[in-house]
């Protein structure tokens, strides 16, 4: 005895259904949220990242009560620099921060232009296997002082993450 039977994916849908709306647009939208930039040393760059990327500039100290809740850590990439990302990152984790306090990621700035040796390189590999890390390439026009303009091509992720928007 032989029987047909459909072959294929059956679909069930509850409640009505409607037509579906405009595509959503593909630009990148601003991120409400801010951030509190944090060193993880002195000249580390975080005024360069707060009046560039917008957001606060904490210095070395975790921010204050009425500062952004969200942390970015900043570390540039010389050896002594890199060398301070996992404890603080670790002081995060035992409870150093204040309470409601949020570690995002650590945000490298480079110390010199050119590829990276390649100790300091798998330095930034061990970092990225405990937390995010987002890149901000060399810009001669910064150490300038010319903070104006749109962040560096190849610092994408970094703007998105910020909501940078001029």
């Amino acid at each position: 005895m032989r029987t047909e039977t459909r072959q294929g994916p059956e679909i069930w849908i509850r409640g009505p259904v409607t037509a579906p709306g405009p595509p959503e647009p593909t630009h990148p939208r601003a991120s409400s949220r801010r951030f509190s930039w944090v060193g993880t040393h002195g000249g580390a760059g975080v005024s360069t990242l707060a009046a560039v990327y917008g957001g606060h500039d904490s210095g070395r100290a975790w921010p204050g009560p009425d500062a952004p809740r969200s942390v970015l850590l900043v570390a540039r990439t010389h050896a002594a620099g890199l060398d301070t990302v996992l404890p603080a990152v670790e002081a995060f984790r035992r409870g150093g921060a204040p309470r409601g306090v949020d570690l995002d990621a650590v945000v490298l700035v480079p110390d010199a232009p050119g590829r990276l040796p390649r100790p300091l390189a798998q330095r930034i590999r061990l970092i990225e296997q405990v937390i995010g890390v987002y890149r901000v390439p060399w810009v001669s026009e910064w150490r300038l002082g010319d903070l104006s303009g749109r962040p560096p091509r190849g610092a994408e992720p970094l703007a998105r993450l910020t909501g940078w928007a001029r």
